[in-house]
């Protein structure tokens, strides 16, 4: 018999544990989003945004489960040293994730397309799918609920280093300093197919001090900029990154095309695990821009859509008007791929934020010293589709050609003289620039293809061509003027649209076997070591000929270099 006292015992005993459990299985409900957002900014779009001014806190409504979206990061504001790259316009990665619902945690997943199985088996797919692992890449916590809206402080993410740029400041060592890192609201936008977020990151010098290099800090005796060569103090440099979360069309809608090593595209690719047995399991198809014709039986027909590029409005002139004429040659190839007035380039309104996944843009980027201009993309990892063409022309360039112009024709005889020839040389130069790099977005790579044929695409790097007779330079060839044959051929393998009933396979391969034949071919960075037409900075076939044209050419500006090579007034230890 169980005595009276340890009854009361055991239930005085189990009082706060049954308290506990009470207060477990009764957690407060989170707010409303209509409540928790009752005092923020509300900014409406693809997935709509709240600025709280009061915590500094940016917040996002998510309501697309498990839906494919692609997360694409970049470069808001850059440092400014070509030695380091980290420059403003630049691209720092995409990839497809998915927001996953875990009672009150929200999960930011990268699915893993990497590996797949094209079968028309559920199981099969969901077989391979289970054998390799997806990236969850960010936990939140719901801060409020309506329905199946959920409320997430975005701040975290954002105030992260995502593009791992602390481990690529230098001379030091660099970290990220959240106390001095926020949201950066002027760039925070919204649009209908795109969220766009970006961050003030500060990377504080390791240590204290103000880092080598004098004041700043960062220089070395070999020309190499640091941070403090261009940030305003080396002790601690501030950049933006920019966030875009973008919406992918559904499945289906685009047509993928096949890859062909022949014919210069780079390749999305996944393995198959549903490939037939004795054929090759990676599946690969171009990276190419959508584009339709209005009538798909005529020879040439307007687009349904065109491809529109924006330039830049804070570039200036007369560079304006050279970077849209080089941009605008690529119509030629479009045109020759049975399109009518397909690819367009016209000054960014200002009305167009150069942020808006849905218009593609040119930047006109400027650096403490000059660097590579790039041609970069957003694009649908699943298929291939561009989505966005991202271009960031350098503004040193020109000037740089400038002056090896100067250098080459020594021509200020009374001083400070206008010479034209120069202005166009260094505006040659860019008009090629420009349809280099617009190339690299519709999908191109870099041909270094030494033809029979003479110049063949503005994907090559080309050496100038200037001759000298007879007392006189000739640059009037000195870069293209005009979009090349092969440039034609591969925008007609990527984009030409064949009517019903043709044999695209069998089509696409004329193209090219056609190309072949006239000496019109693709050789890229990988073949320059291997193969004796493949080559950098180079003209034409005949490599004695233009060794002796390059010495010629050489002698002459020996000959006359001097004084002349710059203008009144000038140091000459610039020369």
């Amino acid at each position: 018999m169980i005595g009276r006292s340890v009854v009361v015992g055991l239930a005085v005993a189990l009082l706060p544990a049954t308290a506990a459990a009470q207060n477990r299985a009764e957690p407060s409900p989170p707010p409303s989003i209509e409540e928790k957002t009752a005092s923020m900014d509300r900014m409406d779009g693809f997935m709509p945004l709240y600025w709280d001014e009061a915590t500094g806190t940016l917040w996002l409504e998510i309501d697309r489960w498990d839906a494919d979206i692609l997360h694409a990061s970049g470069i808001g504001a850059g440092l400014g040293s070509n030695d380091l790259g980290i420059d403003r316009g630049q691209t720092a990665g995409s990839r497809v994730v998915r927001f996953h619902r875990v009672g009150p945690k929200i999960l930011m997943v990268q699915p893993n397309y990497r590996f797949r199985a094209t079968a028309d088996n559920a199981a099969e797919r969901k077989a391979v799918e289970d054998a390799f692992a997806p990236s969850t890449l960010w936990g939140f916590t719901a801060g409020a609920v309506t329905g199946d809206r959920v409320l997430v402080d975005f701040t975290p993410f954002l105030l992260q280093d995502i593009a791992g740029f602390a481990n690529r400041m230098r001379p030091g060592t660099y970290r990220l300093d959240e106390g001095r890192s926020s949201v950066y609201m002027p760039m925070v936008m919204n649009f209908p197919e795109n969220t766009e977020m970006e961050a003030s990151l500060t990377f504080v010098l390791q240590g204290g001090g103000m880092g080598r290099g004098g004041f700043g800090g960062g220089g070395d005796a070999d020309g190499f900029q640091g941070v403090g060569d261009v940030a305003a103090t080396g002790a601690a440099a501030t950049i933006r990154m920019h966030h875009s979360f973008i919406q992918l069309p559904e499945l289906g809608e685009y047509t993928p095309r096949r890859h062909d090593p022949r014919a210069g595209y780079g390749a999305s690719s996944f393995m198959d695990y549903s490939a037939p047995l004795g054929t090759d399991m990676t599946q690969r198809f171009i990276r190419r821009h959508r584009l339709e014709k209005r009538d798909p039986n005529a020879a040439v027909s307007d687009p349904v859509e065109p491809i529109v590029y924006y330039l830049d409005p804070g570039t200036p002139e007369p560079i304006r008007s050279a970077l849209l004429e080089g941009a605008r040659w690529w119509n030629q190839a479009f045109e020759a791929a049975g399109f009518r007035d397909a690819f367009r380039v016209e000054i960014r309104p200002e009305n167009v934020s150069s942020h808006d996944v849905r218009y593609n843009v040119i930047n006109w980027v400027h650096r403490s010293t000059r660097g590579w201009s790039t041609g970069g993309s957003i694009t649908d990892p699943r298929t291939g589709e561009i989505l966005k063409g991202n271009v960031t022309l350098g503004s040193l360039r020109v000037r740089q050609d400038y002056m090896i112009a100067e250098g080459l024709l020594s021509p200020y005889e009374n001083g400070d003289e206008a010479v034209p020839e120069i202005e166009e040389w260094a505006l040659a130069r860019i008009r090629q620039l420009s349809a280099h790099e617009v190339g690299h977005t519709i999908g191109l790579g870099h041909n270094y293809y030494d033809s029979e044929a003479g110049r063949i695409s503005v994907m090559d790097y080309p050496h100038p061509l200037i001759t000298y007779e007879n007392g006189v330079f000739d640059f009037s060839r000195v870069y293209d003027v005009d979009i090349g044959e092969w440039d034609k051929v591969a925008v007609t393998y990527g984009y030409a649209q064949f009517p019903a009933g043709m044999d695209e396979a069998a089509e696409l391969d004329r193209i090219l076997d056609e190309a072949w034949e006239d000496d019109v071919r693709y050789f890229s960075n990988q073949d320059v070591a291997t193969h004796a037409r493949a080559d950098q900075w180079s003209n034409g076939t005949d490599a004695a000929g233009e060794l002796q044209r390059m010495l010629d050419v050489r002698r002459a500006a020996l000959d006359r270099f001097g004084e002349a090579a710059v203008k009144t007034g000038t140091p000459l230890a610039r020369l």
